[in-house]
């Protein structure tokens, strides 16, 4: 376990220190390797709930664990919502026996082949709640020692997109900061005006659109590289 433990972190480690992998390539490999990794998994995927009525699936290995998605959705209720809700993780044995998750287990049973289910909750930042899970077509498939590794797994997943997520932010922002900078510079070469009151009037122009001051930026710039149609 202690090897599977350090394999997990390398491999974690790795991703995070790829330069060109932003968020979302980050939590679709995460998703790739905990299927390989966990013992007993087939298929694995990431589910997300901002709200109490919204899920998200951003990776998935397969076409079956978007669909359970969709069936948690449908009912708001599930293992994977249960696990990000309530923080913990829950294990389906066998979803002919379930009985904690009515509406979710009928449908899972009819629509998909999948018979166990195992979902660890992710620490995720900005009021988002998530879990990893891992799914099985044969019953009782997750020992002991997929729970552990899951568990391990999870935390260590957790820590690798949280930062990816914020290196995305932090070049969006500097993107942002960039076009803004540009905007300003046009408005102070055509009004003759210093840089302070070209933010100024940036803001304002916001403020009266309702459109937020990067967009207004990023519209300025555009409208002024777009090549003028002759006779216009």
């Amino acid at each position: 376990m202690e090897a599977t433990h350090l394999r997990v972190a390398e491999l974690v480690q790795g991703l995070h220190n790829r330069p060109e992998a932003d968020s979302d390539t980050v939590v679709a490999e995460l998703a790739e390797h905990a299927a390989m990794e966990i013992p007993g998994a087939m298929y694995a995927g990431i589910t997300l709930t901002r709200s109490a009525k919204r899920v998200e699936t951003p990776a998935t290995t397969h076409h079956w664990p978007l669909l359970l998605d969709k069936i948690q959705q449908r009912h708001l209720e599930g293992p994977c919502l249960t696990a990000a809700w309530e923080e913990k993780t829950v294990h389906v044995r066998d979803l002919e026996t379930e009985t904690r998750f009515p509406n979710y287990r009928r449908d899972a049973l009819a629509e998909t082949p999948i018979r166990s289910i195992m979902a660890f909750q992710l620490f995720i930042a900005d009021e988002t709640l998530g879990a990893l899970n891992i799914y099985s077509e044969e019953p009782d498939a997750f020992s002991q020692e997929a729970r552990t590794l899951g568990l391990i797994f999870a935390a260590h997943s957790s820590v690798a997109w949280n930062s990816a997520r914020r290196e995305d932010q932090f070049r969006n922002a500097l993107a942002s900061r960039d076009v803004i900078g540009q905007a300003k510079g046009m408005i102070m070469e055509r009004y003759r005006v210093d840089a302070v009151r070209a933010f100024e009037l940036l803001r304002k122009l916001s403020q009266n659109s309702n459109v937020p001051l990067g967009k207004v930026a990023a519209d300025l710039v555009a409208q002024a590289q777009t090549p003028v149609a002759d006779g216009a």
